[in-house]
């Protein structure tokens, strides 16, 4: 019996009919058994956790859909010590069931860095290398000394702090700095609009220091900018080595400052703080 004489028969395609449904069907089961097991095609939205600790998470049912993992931690004063700050997957991503989704958390403590050497650096170059190990300027203080801006010691608090000395992230540095031999007068830096991080920076790179400062409005540093200073703004008149400014802030949320920048005169400032309108018009400059 020839191959062709079997092909030409009646019952190959009625078998082969059946074989090939019943291939179907098996190919059918096992997807079918595919989507059950690995949820295939399934996606899930990952939302933003920012600010929600492990155990909020956890609580709240997420952990049935996403596997967190902390990979890291950093440390901001501000924010609530082991809320998660950043997420990968960013949240709006599209994952399925069972994604690892990584997490930054804040951590309980700063970490630590080793006190660096800044005598006999110039100012500008210790504020530099208290800027990069993270580090804080607090106050200059200026004494007798041959070499004008040099710093002559490095102080917590009014202790002499050696260097590699471990410290944390964050801790506030005074230096003594040098006046130098001659007399010298500085202007008074324009400080209008400015956030407190920025006024600081401005005032210490300018051999000033940062006096008394009043929030009028709220103490939310993020939106506070500077409305007000004593010397005033655009003053004509010279400052001494290490003079502290007093500086006023407003919110940025009430004022227009970039208005109030277009149309500022030193007259219109008020003397009294506390007379001060919440919204600043033409015709009150």
């Amino acid at each position: 019996m020839s191959f062709f004489y079997f092909l030409g028969r009646k019952r190959f395609y009625f078998h082969f009919l059946i074989a090939l449904c019943l291939s179907i069907f098996i190919l059918w089961i096992i997807l079918k058994s595919m989507d059950i097991f690995t949820k295939h095609g399934e996606l899930y939205i990952v939302p933003d956790f920012d600010g929600q600790t492990l155990k909020q998470l956890t609580d709240r049912g997420y952990s049935d859909y996403f596997i967190f993992e902390i990979i890291d931690s950093v440390y901001f004063k501000s924010k609530q010590k082991g809320t998660v700050v950043l997420q990968n997957p960013l949240s709006g991503s599209k994952v399925k069931q069972g994604r690892h989704v990584y997490l930054t958390i804040v951590a309980q403590t700063p970490e630590k860095v080793l006190m660096p050497n800044l005598k006999n650096l110039s100012l500008r170059q210790a504020l530099v290398t208290l800027e990069s190990n993270e580090l804080l300027v607090g106050e200059l203080e200026y004494v007798q000394y041959f070499a004008r801006n040099a710093v002559v010691d490095q102080l917590i608090g009014d202790e002499p702090i050696e260097t590699d000395t471990e410290l944390l992230k964050g801790t506030v540095i005074n230096l003594v700095v040098g006046k130098g031999e001659f007399a010298v007068m500085i202007p008074m830096p324009f400080l209008i609009a400015l956030s407190q991080s920025e006024v600081r920076k401005k005032l210490h790179y300018n051999s000033l220091n940062v006096g008394r400062e009043y929030f009028l409005d709220d103490d939310d540093i993020a939106h506070a900018r500077v409305y007000k200073t004593d010397p005033k703004a655009l003053t004509e008149d010279m400052l001494i080595l290490g003079q502290p400014v007093n500086i006023w802030y407003r919110s940025d949320e009430l004022i227009d400052f970039q208005e109030y920048l277009k149309e500022f005169e030193p007259d219109t400032l008020y003397a009294n703080p506390d007379d001060m309108p919440n919204k600043l018009t033409k015709d009150e400059f």
